[in-house]
């Protein structure tokens, strides 16, 4: 039974705070988290992808960006990475918790989610639809109402 979530990208202010403030949303039951293996610790979520994501009804006002770390990541039944390259290293910051660790985009047919930061609004409005649509995914997969 999966009760909490870790979403984990680079500088978690993109893609992580959305995958984590959209998940909770569909999964109001579980804990959802975010972090990021090189984090901009201390950020508010950018300022693009807020915009975007608001306009969508997801709130990321808030959002710290905080560094992942392996205590950390034992805490959580289920970590969802964006990018294959994460599970390398959250995989060498936090061995344990390879078995636990996957893609956000595991269902989509492109299963990794670039990066927007710094990219154009457009780039971030398809991100944000990326990981949309993973999230929904993955809430069905946890059994969301």
């Amino acid at each position: 039974m999966i009760a909490s979530v870790l979403v984990v990208c680079v500088g978690n202010i993109c893609r992580s705070p959305a995958g984590e403030r959209i998940l909770a949303k569909s999964c109001p039951a579980l804990r959802i988290e975010s972090a990021g293996i090189a984090a901009l610790e201390g950020h508010a979520a950018d300022e693009t992808m807020s915009e975007i994501s608001g306009q969508h009804g997801v709130d990321l006002g808030g959002h710290i960006a905080r560094q992942f770390t392996a205590e950390m990541a034992a805490g959580f039944d289920l970590i969802l990475a964006l990018e294959k390259g994460h599970i390398r290293v959250i995989n060498e910051k936090a061995p344990t918790v390879s078995g636990k660790t996957m893609l956000l985009g595991q269902w989509l047919s492109a299963p990794e989610i670039a990066d927007p930061y710094r990219k154009s609004d457009e780039f971030h409005r398809l991100v944000f639809d990326q990981v949309s649509a993973a999230c929904a995914a993955w809430a069905q997969k946890l059994g969301a109402k």
